[in-house]
């Protein structure tokens, strides 16, 4: 690396304590990271299909196992200044931390793709300009801003937290004035009836992707507690906004998309203003950590990621907007065991401590990280029960057993070299 190059996202390293982050910035991110349209679409599906007091329950259900999961998640990163990939190589090993960069890292992609198409479609409906220009153009603007990182990410939040907030807010004043204000809402009965099952699984999967994520933002946090803290805040307060906004809509106007909720609220042009502040935030967010991702495997550099990967969600955008609930089913089975793993293996394993990257020997793969992320996806799959939750306990516990009857049965090539550097369990 060149002397005069500083890597400020720190892509292959813990973030140094002089750069980390105060309350007050990380909250903002990570509010920015959670006020994402997809959640208020994901949120109108629920509304379609719940009662409002279903809904409710289902969104404090959804939200708590969110925050706990990605809450300790972020004490991990804070504790360690390290992203979601580097603390993988804990637990998965070098190269085994390659499954779990390449499962977050395209999935993230994906969700810059649907953010773009999300983004377009309102713009063309308001304009009658080309969607596939839009997406092109869109898909352009965004990538260049995430390429400068998490200043860029900082100051696209201050803008687009408050923007969103106001909107969204009154959107739903006025959808529930609509139906008959809060005793409307009360007494809105859907036409077809989610299950309880499947509304959990929409509002976990929802996030995730980005919920496993969550390190990649929170290793800039100044102390472990603002890390956690702004964490929860962000999950229990802005997810639960976003799905609120999508759902209240839906239940006043039967439009899942809150695009088309807003046209007919006559918050056209506004609502393209802010929903592209919105949508833009999140997915630099989702750029920036699937870059991160894909440079722990080709040990490219982040910003020459952040183009490569950027192009390739702007090709998907459209597929994937037209595909979006079946994403958030495969998101639901495919990513939390991932998330899982890495607590596991940090708490229990490791006993909350893992030692400085730069004096770790890593193993090239730690075989029951694979053999758990197998058997959370398979259990999410085809056990009865909750996948999202059959996914986490599908794997923390495997991972733990078979790690620490390893560790019992090879203790001996586990110690301190002689050179003094420690070596991966």
């Amino acid at each position: 690396m060149k002397q005069s190059y500083v890597d400020q996202d720190y892509t292959f390293q813990a973030v140094p304590t002089q750069n980390r982050h105060g309350f007050w910035k990380m909250f903002v991110v990570m509010l920015g990271f959670t006020f994402f349209s997809a959640s208020m679409w994901s949120g109108g599906d629920l509304g379609a299909g719940l009662t409002f007091i279903q809904f409710i329950w289902i969104v404090l259900a959804g939200n708590l196992i969110l925050g706990a999961y990605t809450g300790f998640l972020s004490y991990i990163a804070a504790a360690t200044g390290l992203s979601t990939h580097l603390l993988a190589r804990y637990a998965f090993g070098e190269k085994g931390s390659y499954l779990a960069s390449f499962m977050l890292g395209a999935t993230q992609v994906g969700w810059f793709g649907v953010g773009c198409a999300m983004f377009a479609f309102p713009v063309h409906q308001a304009t009658g300009m080309n969607t596939t220009f839009l997406i092109l153009l869109v898909g352009l603007l965004m990538t260049a801003t995430a390429y400068y990182g998490m200043k860029a990410l900082t100051i696209v939040s201050f803008i687009a937290v408050p923007a969103i907030t106001i909107l969204g807010s009154y959107s739903v004043l006025k959808a529930g004035d609509r139906v008959g204000g809060m005793d409307g809402l009360m007494a809105y009965q859907p036409d077809e009836t989610l299950s309880i099952a499947v509304a959990l699984t929409i509002c976990i999967g929802s996030f995730a992707s980005g919920g496993t994520l969550t390190p990649d933002f929170a290793r800039f946090a100044k102390s472990k507690w603002t890390g956690v803290i702004t964490t929860l805040i962000a999950f229990f307060i802005g997810n639960s906004l976003m799905f609120i906004f999508g759902a209240v809509g839906a239940m006043a106007t039967g439009q899942s998309d809150i695009s088309e909720v807003m046209f007919t609220q006559g918050l056209i042009i506004p609502a393209v203003l802010v929903l592209g502040l919105n949508i833009w935030t999140t997915n630099d967010n989702a750029l920036y950590a699937s870059s991160l991702g894909f440079s722990n495997i080709t040990k490219i550099t982040k910003k020459k990621m952040v183009i490569f990967n950027g192009v390739i969600g702007t090709l998907l955008a459209m597929w994937l907007y037209n595909h979006f609930v079946d994403w958030l089913t495969f998101l639901g089975s495919a990513l939390p065991p991932i998330g899982a793993i890495i607590l596991a293996d940090y708490f229990i394993v490791r006993r909350g401590h893992y030692p400085m990257l730069h004096k770790m020997t890593f193993r090239t793969f730690h075989w029951p990280a694979m053999v758990a992320w197998i058997s959370g996806f398979g259990l999410a799959q085809w056990a009865p029960g909750l996948p999202p939750i059959n996914a986490i306990l599908g794997a923390a516990v495997p991972h733990t057993i078979i790690t620490l009857l390893s560790h019992t049965l090879t203790r001996a090539t586990t110690q301190v070299t002689e050179k003094g550097e420690a070596t991966d369990l």
